[in-house]
């Protein structure tokens, strides 16, 4: 693949509503081919689970768990299951669906960004492998949950699942992100998620510590957001020829925030499915 030029946002962190914003404008910029092909790092402020485009947050999240124990909820404009989104780094690609690296549908592209993340966690020593395909039927309101199984091409370690990640594709661009779990935090996940008794509920948690992990139990020390950033920017490298440019937003990408980010916080958005 001949070598390009990418651009390389670090946006630091921010509430759900504006880093949600964030990733949407740069796919609506990048669809007006306004912007380049970005690879964006962010993190965020407070802890917040989000919820899969899909999900009914009625059924499977409760509010009043959410705000009791400080956190945020944002739906996110892509598919999956609920992240608690805490003591990670969060990436996003934005690309279009023509670029080499999301041709062919949703499953080949998911391989090629999962063969960059993993190639950047093996070079923080993680013997991180990648999930071939979804497991079987799942259990109770085991859906509820994004880590409580491996899918198409996730980041596993011992069949543990480090990294989800979610994939939507809209005029003609490619939005996925994902989560890289530096330390997992079950307690908070699991006192939100609606289940229908606390012996469910404890069963479900000890079964998720044996399906999910985190960098810092992998690797047996204190891991920094910054080495992650920078295996993974030298993995796509490495792997596709990609030049990185570090950049900031755009004008017209700023322009967009404040009409996105009252989508991203507004009750009918949340409560839409």
């Amino acid at each position: 693949m001949p070598a390009e030029t990418w651009r390389l946002l670090d946006t630091g962190v921010a509430d759900p509503y504006t880093n949600m914003a964030v990733d949407e404008a740069i796919l609506l910029e990048h669809r007006e081919g306004k912007t380049p092909p970005t690879l964006r790092f962010y993190a965020w402020q407070p802890p917040t689970i989000s919820l899969g485009y899909f999900q009914q947050l009625e059924k499977e999240i409760d509010v009043v768990a959410v705000r009791e124990r400080g956190l945020g909820l944002v739906r996110r404009l892509t598919g999956g299951r609920a992240v608690l989104h805490d003591k990670e780094v969060t990436y996003s690609v934005v690309a279009r669906e023509d670029h080499p690296l999301m041709t062919g549908g949703i499953r080949p592209s998911y391989l090629r960004l999962a063969e960059a993340l993993a190639l950047g966690l093996r070079e923080l020593g993680a013997p991180v492998e990648i999930a071939s395909g979804r497991k079987g039927g799942q259990d109770e309101h085991t859906s509820a949950a994004c880590f409580d199984a491996p899918s198409w091409y996730e980041i596993t370690c011992g069949g543990r699942k480090l990294v989800g990640s979610a994939q939507t594709r809209k005029g003609g661009v490619v939005l996925q992100h994902g989560s890289i779990v530096i330390a997992l935090n079950v307690d908070d996940l699991f006192a939100v998620l609606k289940m229908p008794s606390e012996a469910v509920r404890q069963r479900l948690k000890d079964k998720f510590y044996h399906q999910a992990c985190g960098l810092e139990d992998i690797l047996g020390r204190r891991v920094e957001g910054e080495e992650i950033k920078a295996g993974i920017a030298r993995a796509f490298t490495r792997l596709y020829g990609l030049e990185f440019i570090r950049g900031e937003l755009t004008d017209g990408e700023k322009g967009r925030l404040e009409e996105l980010r009252a989508k991203y916080a507004s009750k009918d958005w949340l409560e839409r499915r």
